[in-house]
């Protein structure tokens, strides 16, 4: 029925009911939220507090003199001033800076070579087992070449982080192609994707699986190479984490050592958790295999 306004009052008691139901689902959709965060975040609490309880247990155990291998307590304590003091915070930025362009660039070269070999027979052939050769060889074997090649230098230690990381992910890459139903690239066929517009449209989508866990198992081998390389090849004027590392080790400084080391630790952490883990999620869920 009309009002008076022109407003009909059955449209009004609707607008009411639907800013009551806005209501009480608001608290439940704040439930649920924080339930999920609870619920993916306890067990990495969990993990956290036996971690550091074992680490204290083998203090207390008196294994080694507490000089030698501090607490948790004084470990952090030592992290603690070192953020404050910005030591640290300098050395990490110069890591992730040659982190991410080492890594970027392995992308490339991995991406590029994955492709060749996962589509061209002959360079499968010629080249297939090569690079899981590469893949298994450890970074630091690669270093002595990289100083003939580059001296102390970043380009050195580039060097050797695209090397261990774009074999892991042209392998990724090959292996996502090789488990590609055929019927896909059949059905492409048929529908005219041929050359550069199969590979786009079908190859490199169906794919993905594989090579998210190239990318993944990628950087885990470039972290390792640049932490390796930045042991071994200290430039001046330029603090690392792993100069950092060694500085540490020189003086005999164990609780920063162990601090330093918990800064690797965390920032692992965060790259496999926050980058490749909603990656692996986003994925998932487009290939249905998840919520």
């Amino acid at each position: 029925m009309p009002t008076t306004d022109g407003v009909n009052e059955p449209d009004l008691n609707d607008q009411e009911l639907a800013g009551l139901d806005k209501l009480e689902s608001a608290p439940s959709i704040g439930r649920n939220t924080a339930a999920s965060v609870w619920s993916n975040l306890w067990p990495k609490i969990g993990a956290l507090a036996i971690g550091l309880l074992l680490w204290q247990i083998v203090v207390w155990s008196e294994w080694k003199p507490e000089y030698i291998l501090p607490g948790p307590g004084k470990t952090f304590s030592t992290l603690w001033e070192m953020l404050r003091e910005g030591t640290i915070w300098d050395a990490t930025l110069t890591t992730m800076r040659r982190a991410f362009v080492g890594y970027f660039v392995a992308v490339l070269f991995g991406l590029v070579i994955g492709g060749l070999v996962a589509r061209i027979r002959a360079v499968r052939a010629a080249f297939g087992s090569f690079i899981t050769g590469i893949q298994t060889m450890p970074s630091i074997a690669w270093f002595p070449l990289a100083i003939v090649l580059f001296q102390l230098s970043e380009r050195a230690i580039l060097f050797v982080v695209v090397l261990g990381a774009a074999p892991a992910i042209a392998n990724g890459l090959i292996s996502g192609a090789d488990n590609i139903p055929p019927v896909l690239l059949r059905a492409g066929k048929v529908l005219g994707a041929r050359g550069w517009n199969s590979f786009r449209h079908i190859v490199f989508p169906a794919s993905l699986p594989g090579l998210v866990s190239g990318l993944k198992q990628g950087w885990a081998f470039a972290w390792r190479s640049l932490m390796a390389g930045e042991l071994l090849v200290i430039i001046k004027g330029k603090p690392s984490i792993g100069s950092l590392l060694q500085e540490n080790r020189a003086v005999n400084d164990y609780r920063g050592l162990l601090a330093v080391m918990i800064v690797i630790l965390i920032i692992g952490i965060i790259v496999d958790s926050v980058v490749f883990g909603r990656l692996e999620k986003a994925i998932r869920r487009r290939w249905g295999l998840a919520q």
